[in-house]
């Protein structure tokens, strides 16, 4: 059987945990910042879980992990 390659976009937006979950950032932290509040601000720089409906979906894109 050849290699399976992966989706090196993929392998850069998402981590495993160490009991093999998948962590994912938070969306609308890139950029326009100033209106939003510091607490809104700091509750999106925590990571959050994949949902187990689409973790699938990603362990297809990254077959090492």
């Amino acid at each position: 059987m050849p290699k399976l390659k992966t989706r090196k976009s993929a392998a850069k937006r998402f981590r495993a945990t160490g009991s093999g979950k998948i962590f994912r950032r938070k969306a609308f932290k890139s950029h326009l910042l100033q209106h939003k509040s510091s607490a809104r601000k700091r509750r999106l720089s925590t990571k959050a879980l994949v949902n187990e409906r689409d973790e699938d979906n990603v362990r297809g894109m990254l077959p090492y992990l």
